[in-house]
């Protein structure tokens, strides 16, 4: 018994989200230890029989051990900084505690709770606890109590950085909005994604939203530690400030900027969407801003192309009135939408588009406005438009009136492409979360030296303050307004984006062209041989030839699919009910159909949501396209692929693709059943269903160890 338990022990410590932490650290154990567990300040770690098992509370005491013994190894020895150390390291663990529980389930410590709250404990409960904590680290008993005026300076501290205390699983969903809460039911956001790796999962997703690879999750954590040492040092304002211009100076060489002070951090495309129009507005005219198909960008860009606030919550935290004008925003700012597709759901000419767009900024021009032109490189179902040359050309013609951002926040070009438009004075929009696989809410606004100079002469809207700090921003005097501070969630993203672009970065481009096409022509394959599917015609990106390039492929396939009552798909599946496929397909279905299906049925399977496109035969009229994508991760790999020779983590790429088509026609002759039971998606399959998988699922759990200490070196305690 005692063997299994510390084999459970030994893969909890091999998990993802603990195997930074558990690299800084060894570990014995000691069966006779009536502690949950005891820390040497050289990085040791005594286990007693309460960390072992797969229990939740032996859970929570194996990542309360390694978050105080990564902390304590650059211990001062005062007794300021123990205390600092233990508060830290408890409300680390109080908090990855409430990530799977949410409060419904009682904390394994007395103190739990409180330390897991939104606002500090009193003084009364910090000492009752701290009595508890400090023999888990055997600190002298002279450690406590503090002096008045260290208690006085310590609860000074607490008061300023608590908010800033938590796992990186939970400092990520943070300065960005309510899509980013995860959901204790499902262990998922509202993009069907967590901050956690999925290894188990088939993603597809990248056109919408991924979850962490442990790449991107090590990268989080290894910044998530260094700040947390900042934070008990009293360093964590020049720490962030640091890492804020160590991202923009990323950026800017990553895409070729001349300087970093042209990025501008933004928490999304929305964000990035607002920021551009307060830059453009700073030519002191009334704007009208064109949006290319804003249904195939973001719900938010709208209103936010006209100076509203676009949620109910800022990213920097500001309740404010969604719908409302945002402060020093013009309200003669005006909004146009140039559409990409005609009311049966085709595409439309190219030339009409252009012609559309071309009576568009010309009118708008006359009456004395200012223009914004929003071009889209790529939408949501890989679109390119309008076209290029003929924006050019509009550029030549009003270079004073009419100012273009390009909106790349699919991010599936090669960096030429972006310096090329920076060298036209277009701004480019662009994110890490979608082809690159980063956390959801990490964008940047990337502007040409002509926007940049605007910032030296004028004023930015006053409303900003509420949305951007002035760390994420150039050093510029229009931008001594914006909110002081840092948002060190946008950080934390950046920094898991930063790990996946630069594993990308390093695979020569031969190999991308010829990885993507190779997985690309299996899965188109795939859904035109499926009668359940239908391919939505794959637009090719209208790019100038580079050499050897990758980004004149079409990396999203949109596809619609057959109604469940129809005989065929010309019958497609209506947006509503393709929601539910959409969330079906990411949860464990293994329940509602018969055993041999079983397997097929609790593969999790994450794609991106669904796009609605008009349709004369679906209900309503309104149908919707599933988009299964190619992001970075297929080209570079990922740690889970460890042990994979790249032909076979190919074909296997390859394969699970092909499974998540298999499974939405296993949805479809089963909608009945599972519709009854509507169930919902979930972080990991239920119970039981790894192990009823492919095989490569069920070891997923022993491979994601690779690299980490390894616990056969344990040393037994005494018996």
């Amino acid at each position: 018994m005692k063997t299994q338990k510390l084999k459970a022990l030994s893969q909890r410590l091999h998990a993802p989200e603990v195997k930074v932490l558990a690299g800084y650290c060894y570990f014995s154990f000691n069966e006779k230890l009536t502690l949950p567990f005891e820390v040497q300040r050289d990085g040791h770690i005594i286990f007693g029989p309460l960390c072992l098992g797969e229990n939740a509370q032996a859970a929570f005491y194996v990542r309360h051990a390694l978050e105080l013994a990564f902390l304590l190894q650059d211990l001062k020895n005062t007794p300021l900084e123990t205390v600092k150390i233990l508060v830290v390291s408890a409300r680390n663990a109080a908090r990855f505690w409430l990530l799977d529980h949410d409060g419904q389930a009682p904390c394994p410590v007395t103190w739990g709770k409180a330390y897991a709250a939104q606002h500090p404990p009193s003084q009364h409960i910090l000492a009752q606890s701290l009595a508890q904590l400090l023999p888990l680290c055997n600190a002298p008993e002279t450690t406590l109590p503090l002096s008045g005026p260290e208690w006085s300076h310590f609860l000074a501290w607490l008061a300023t950085v608590w908010p800033s205390i938590g796992p990186v699983e939970a400092l990520m969903a943070e300065g960005g909005d309510g899509r980013l809460n995860i959901d204790a039911t499902t262990g998922l956001n509202h993009y069907g994604c967590s901050h956690r790796p999925r290894p188990w999962a088939v993603t597809f997703a990248s056109s919408t939203a991924s979850s962490l690879s442990e790449r991107g999750f090590a990268a989080g954590e290894h910044m998530r530690l260094a700040f947390m040492k900042a934070i008990i040092e009293e360093k964590s304002d020049n720490f962030l400030t640091k890492t804020a211009d160590e991202t923009r100076k990323f950026l800017a060489d990553f895409f070729g900027l001349s300087a970093y002070q042209g990025v501008i951090l933004s928490p999304s495309g929305t964000d990035s969407a607002l920021f551009t129009l307060a830059l453009s507005g700073l030519k002191n005219r009334p704007v009208t801003t064109i949006l290319t198909a804003p249904d195939e960008t973001g719900s938010g860009i709208p209103l936010a192309a006209q100076g509203c606030h676009f949620a109910q919550e800022t990213a920097c935290g500001v309740q404010v009135e969604k719908g409302k004008l945002i402060d020093g925003f013009k309200e003669k700012s005006v909004c146009l939408v140039l559409p990409l597709r005609n009311k049966e759901g085709g595409v439309l000419p190219a030339s009409s588009v252009v012609q559309a767009c071309q009576v568009m900024v010309a009118e708008a021009i006359e009456k004395g406005q200012h223009v914004l032109l929003h071009v889209l490189d790529l939408s949501k179902t890989g679109l390119l438009a309008p076209d290029m040359q003929a924006i050019e050309h509009l550029a030549q013609i009003y270079p004073e009136q009419l100012d273009i951002v390009v909106d790349v926040c699919q991010a599936r070009l090669m960096p030429e492409r972006v310096q090329a438009y920076l060298a036209k004075q277009w701004a480019v929009m662009v994110t890490g979360s979608k082809f690159y696989t980063g956390p959801p809410f990490c964008g940047a606004l990337l502007l040409p030296q002509s926007w940049r100079q605007r910032l030296e002469y004028t004023v930015l809207p006053s409303g900003l303050q509420a949305y951007a700090h002035q760390s994420e921003w150039p050093q510029a005097p229009a931008c001594r307004g914006l909110a002081a501070g840092y948002n060190h969630g946008l950080l934390l993203r950046w920094a898991a984006a930063r790990a996946e672009m630069e594993a990308f970065a390093a695979v020569p481009v031969p190999a991308v062209q010829q990885r993507l096409h190779q997985f690309l022509h299996a899965v188109t394959q795939a859904i035109l041989l499926n009668p359940d599917l239908q391919l939505v015609t794959p637009f090719v990106p209208q790019r100038p030839a580079l050499p050897q390039d990758w980004d004149r492929q079409q990396t999203i396939l949109s596809l619609m699919v057959r109604a469940p009552e129809a005989a065929d798909i010309d019958t497609p599946l209506d947006f509503e009910r393709c929601r539910k496929l959409y969330q079906w397909l990411n949860a464990d279905l293994s329940p509602y159909v018969p055993a041999t299906d079983k397997p097929l049925a609790a593969l999790l399977c994450h794609v991106g949501q669904p796009v609605a496109l008009p349709h004369p035969h679906a209900l309503k009229g309104m149908a919707a396209a599933l988009r299964l994508s190619a992001g970075a991760r297929l080209v570079s790999g990922e740690p889970s692929h460890n042990g994979l020779g790249l032909e076979a983590r190919m074909v296997r790429e390859s394969a699970d693709a092909k499974k998540v088509l298999d499974k939405i026609s296993l949805i479809l002759a089963h909608w009945p059943a599972i519709a009854q039971a509507d169930p919902l998606p979930s972080y990991r399959p239920l119970s039981g269903a790894l192990e009823s998988t492919d095989p490569h699922n069920a070891v997923l759990f022993g491979r994601m160890g690779q690299g980490a200490v390894t616990f056969s070196s344990l040393a037994i305690g005494p018996s």
